[in-house]
């Protein structure tokens, strides 16, 4: 199997969810950063959907966003070495 094969058939077994909104500069960082990688995700716009919101804060304990959740790991912010270690890239 390819390297790059792998690496798609290891992060596809991991749902990915991100908790936005549309004017945060970190979650339009993180969400390239998924677009770069071929890592598949639902974005959830926090600014508009009051049960993103509310699911976002249970998660991550937080207000701020992004809030990053991957396979039930929870990552606040762009931090794209914990990103890649949950993605096993």
């Amino acid at each position: 199997m390819s390297t790059l094969l792998l690496i798609l058939s290891q992060t596809s077994m991991k749902d990915v969810i991100i908790y936005s909104t549309p004017t945060c500069h970190f979650c339009h960082m993180a969400k390239d950063f998924f677009t770069a990688n071929g890592v598949k995700f639902t974005d959830k716009n926090a600014a508009s959907d009051m049960a993103a919101r509310k699911e976002a804060v249970e998660k991550s304990g937080q207000m701020g966003v992004p809030v990053i959740d991957i396979g039930g790991k929870i990552i606040v912010g762009f931090n794209e070495p914990e990103l890649r270690k949950a993605l096993s890239l």
